[in-house]
C-alpha cells in the first residue's frame, strides 16, 4: 500500500522531542543483552505501553540460546515482535506457537495467564541468532480480569505502508490509513519503521502520548542526532519530523491515550490496585496458576520490594 507524505519541506515542521530516555544495555549471560526503555523514574508509561525491552541483536553458539522459564502475568498483554531470529512460545492454554520476523504474537493475560519463551531445540542445535523488542500493554480496567487468551498474526497480514525510502508495518491499532487486525483494547498505535538515509516520515499527533524507539541506525529529529538505544518523547500535538541519518534507520513508533486510572506494577504483574498485586503475589507462591503443559521448571517470585506506582 502507498503512503502518501507531504512533499514541500514546510509540511515538515520538525519538533523538537520533550524528554530523551536512552537505555542502558544490560549483559544477561551468554551474549545475550537487552535494553530497558520502559519504565524508568522519567517516564513510567507511553499511553498504554508499561514496558519496552529490546532483545539483542544476539547470536547464539550452537547449543545455546533463549530460556526464559515459566512465569505468571496479570492485567496486561505481552507483544513480541521480532527483526531476526525466533522464539518458541508456550504457555498455560496450551499454546505452542514459534514467532518469526515481522509477525506479533500478542497474549493477553487478562486475571492470569502462564507461559515460557525458548529457542526451539532444531535452533538451538544449529545456533542462531535474535533481535526483537518485547512489549507490556496495561489492560483497562474493564479487561483487567478478562479470560487469558493468545494471538498469533502472521507477516502477511500486517498492514506495509511504502514511500520513496520510507517502509512501515503496522503492528497495532491505526497508522496513516492502515490499520492492524490485531484486536486491542484502547486507543493506541505500535509500527516498525525503516528509512533509507535522507527519507523523512511525520508522526501522527492524534494521540496524546506518542514516542519512537531508534532500534538502529541514526535518526535525526529537529535538526538533533539519535544513536540505537534512545526513546524520545513528544508533546502532545507537536508536529513532529523522523529522519534517517547517513545510514538507514529502524525506528518503532508508539503511542496512545493516558490509561484509565492508575498502575502500579511488580515483577510481571500490573494492576490498578496494590491488593490485587498482593492477591497474584501469594497466587504464585501457592502454586495456584495453571501450569504450561509439559513444562516442570518455573522463575520463582522475586524479593519483595515496594510496588512501582504509575500515574
Amino acid at each position: 500500500m502507498a503512503l502518501h507524505l507531504p512533499s514541500e519541506p514546510s509540511a515538515y515542521p520538525g519538533a523538537a522531542p520533550e524528554a530523551v530516555i536512552v537505555s542502558p544495555t544490560k549483559d544477561l549471560g551468554d551474549n545475550f543483552r537487552v535494553r530497558r526503555a520502559l519504565p524508568t523514574a522519567r517516564r513510567r508509561m507511553v499511553g498504554p505501553f508499561v514496558f519496552f525491552d529490546q532483545m539483542g541483536p544476539a547470536r547464539f553458539a550452537a547449543g545455546q540460546g533463549l530460556d526464559v522459564r515459566p512465569h505468571p502475568h496479570i492485567g496486561l498483554a505481552t507483544v513480541t515482535y521480532l527483526f531476526d531470529g525466533e522464539i518458541l512460545h508456550r504457555d498455560s492454554l496450551g499454546t505452542v506457537q514459534r514467532i518469526q520476523p515481522g509477525a506479533v504474537n500478542w497474549m493477553t493475560a487478562g486475571r492470569g495467564i502462564v507461559h515460557s519463551e525458548r529457542t526451539a531445540p532444531d535452533v538451538r542445535a544449529a545456533g542462531g541468532s535474535l533481535f526483537g523488542i518485547q512489549l507490556w500493554v496495561a489492560l483497562p480496567q474493564a479487561h483487567e480480569e478478562s479470560a487469558p487468551a493468545f494471538s498469533h498474526t502472521p507477516e502477511t497480514q500486517l498492514p506495509v505502508l511504502e514511500d520513496a525510502g520510507v517502509h512501515v508495518r503496522v503492528i497495532l491499532g491505526g497508522l496513516y490509513g492502515a490499520r492492524s487486525p490485531v484486536q486491542v483494547h484502547s486507543p493506541l498505535f505500535y509500527a516498525a519503521a525503516t528509512l533509507q538515509p535522507g527519507a523523512r516520515l511525520p508522526l501522527p499527533c492524534e494521540l496524546e502520548e506518542r514516542a519512537v524507539y531508534v532500534a538502529e541506525g541514526g535518526a535525526r529529529v529537529s535538526g538533533e542526532h539519535y544513536e540505537p538505544g534512545a526513546l524520545l518523547l513528544f508533546r502532545p500535538g507537536d508536529a513532529v519530523t523522523l529522519e534517517a541519518d547517513r545510514t538507514p534507520a529502524r525506528l518503532l513508533l508508539l503511542g496512545g491515550e493516558p490509561m484509565d486510572g492508575p498502575r502500579h506494577l511488580f515483577w510481571n504483574f500490573v494492576a490498578s490496585s496494590r491488593e490485587r498485586l498482593q492477591q497474584a503475589k501469594e497466587d504464585w507462591r501457592a502454586g495456584r496458576f495453571p501450569p504450561v503443559p509439559g513444562e516442570h521448571d518455573f522463575i520463582p517470585l522475586p524479593e519483595d520490594p515496594p510496588p512501582v506506582h504509575y500515574p
